[in-house]
Order: structure tokens, then sequence, then C-alpha cells
């Protein structure tokens, strides 16, 4: 069969299917007229491939299952290397939700210990931080020329986000030194088309070279006092962790599907079909205040370069 009823079958895009023959995990044979042919055991392995993605593995963590398929074996998951592959991916669970159930050990008795402390359960405590905005500036969600927020001087907000390296970051922490947060719309990936007419939305093109930039100038980032180097979207851990792996970056991506941080902050966004995506911006975080915000991002393919001219500029005191 071609590429388009073998993708059909397997219930995922043409480009996916590419992208799986080009990582090598599926080979399918070559007819007289050059044309791929797919036969059933391809489709077999790219649904395996699915599924597996499915329960959040990555896509070179299927190997050892699509091997026992090759096997010969009715099944992908009665090898043992199949079997160490579930008792890997289960130990990672275990772990996350042990410290997962520590962290709500620790908020159930901040929370029982602030409810005693505040006369009436009403706290009398006044912030002396300029408050938010009460959610995104909707005048800014199709016009990214039009939101003027000043962020510079602000609290990052204690919001709580998936990183790809599995850890779970929270981001109003005081940590030492810089942070820089870069936030994009949706990086492109060969297994997911990317929304129609995105060429054409302004400020959407360009994600993947600005990771790669960012990339490239990391070890300067941190030779200029950058000590830690996020992007973040609203993408799933999945999905990032699939472009974290392709484009070999040396930093983590931060997961916001729920865009909390665009609530918390006023941050712009915008829509793509049915999708909230974050507009093109970064802050550069010192002790947990914002002390730069980059907006708009005109060059995202030297923004990397632009962030550090300008720490450089501005060293730490």
């Amino acid at each position: 069969m071609r590429v388009s009823e073998a993708a059909r079958r397997a219930g995922v895009t043409v480009r996916a299917l590419r992208y799986y023959e080009k990582l090598g995990l599926v080979t399918p044979r070559r007819a007289g007229n050059d044309y791929r042919e797919y036969d059933p055991l391809d489709v077999a392995l790219v649904r395996e491939i699915k599924g597996l993605m499915d329960l959040g593995f990555a896509v070179s963590d299927t190997r050892p299952f699509l091997e026992c398929l090759l096997a010969g074996n009715a099944r992908a998951d009665v090898c043992p290397e199949s079997l160490a592959a579930y008792r890997r991916a289960i130990d990672d669970l275990s772990e996350r939700i042990e410290q997962f159930a520590a962290r709500r050990a620790t908020l159930v008795a901040c929370l029982d210990a602030a409810i005693g402390m505040v006369p009436g359960s009403r706290s009398d405590a006044v912030s002396l931080d300029l408050p938010w905005p009460p959610g995104p500036n909707r005048a800014a969600e199709d016009d990214a020329t039009s939101w003027r927020w000043p962020l510079a001087g602000r609290r990052m907000p204690p919001v709580e986000l998936r990183s790809t390296d599995g850890e779970t970051v929270r981001l109003g922490v005081p940590w030492d030194g810089r942070t820089v947060i870069y936030l994009y719309p949706l990086t492109g990936s060969p297994l997911v088309d990317l929304p129609k007419g995105w060429e054409t939305i302004p400020g959407a093109r360009g994600c993947t070279a600005e990771a790669c930039n960012f990339r490239d100038h990391h070890a300067e980032l941190l030779d200029a006092g950058v000590q830690r180097v996020f992007g973040l979207s609203s993408q799933s851990t999945q999905y990032q962790r699939e472009v974290v792996e392709r484009l070999r970056l040396p930093f983590a991506m931060l997961s916001d599907e729920r865009l909390a941080l665009a609530q918390a902050m006023g941050l712009p966004t915008f829509e793509a079909e049915g999708m909230r995506l974050f507009r093109r911006l970064t802050l550069i975080v010192r002790r947990g205040i914002v002390e730069h915000a980059f907006y708009p991002v005109d060059a995202p393919e030297r923004h990397g370069l632009e962030v550090l001219e300008w720490l450089r500029a501005h060293p730490e005191r």
C-alpha cells in the first residue's frame, strides 16, 4: 500500500509516517517504480509507536517493542527488552508520584498553618507588590503590537509547570543568579501538521530557529551569568520532549497547557485552529523578579544572541 493509505490505517499523518521512516523505525520496501510500498507489518509498527507515545514514551524508547514485533511475536511487549522498558517507565512514574505526594503534604501543612494564623480565615496581610492584571490582555490576542503591560520589576507568580527533564519547576522561586525564560507559540514537529495559515500569522514563524539559536549560544549565556534557560509553550511535555531530542537542546522546555502563566501575568496570546498559544516574548528573571522583558521579538532566528548581547551589556552587580 502507498504512504497515504498506510498513514490512514495507522491513524497518523503522512508527515509522522515519513518521520518514523527517517528514524529507521519503519522500513518500507521499494517497488520497481521506486515508490515506497508499506505492508500490514509496517502499519502495525506505526500503531505500536502511536500507542506507546500516547502512554508517554518518547519515540526513541519504542525500539524494544518494535524489535519484538519484527521478531515475529504477536505482541510487542512479550520480549525481555520490552518488559524492561515498561519497568523503567513505571519506576519513573512512581518517582514522580512520590514527589507529588510529598509536595501535596507540604502544601496541606502550609495551608493548615496559614489558616491558624488568619483571624476569621481571612488574611490581614497586604502585598507590597503591584498587582498583576486580572487576566490576559484580550485586546492583545490578535494584535501583537497593542500589548504594553510593563513586566520589569514584577514578581513571578508561583506557577508550577512540568519540565521535559521530568521535574516540576516553580517559577516564583527566588533562584540565585539569572534565569532566561523564552515563551514561544508552537515549535513544528515531524509528527504534527502546523495549523492552517501558520505562515501568515504575524510572529508565528521561527520557533524552531529560535530554539536552535538559544541552543547554539547556550554555553555563552552560562558564561554571561545565566544559571538556567527554559523554553515555555502551551504544548504538552510529550510534544516538547520530541523537540528537545530532535534539536538536541541543552536546556529543558516547560509545558503550560492551561496558560496559567498568561492568566497570572496578563501575557498576550492568540488563537490558531482552536489552540490558545503564547505570543513570543522573553523574560530575564533574577531572584524571582522580572529584571527585563523582550517584546516583541522581531528576529527569533537570532534572539538567543540578542539576549546574550543584553546580558553582556548589563552584567550582574
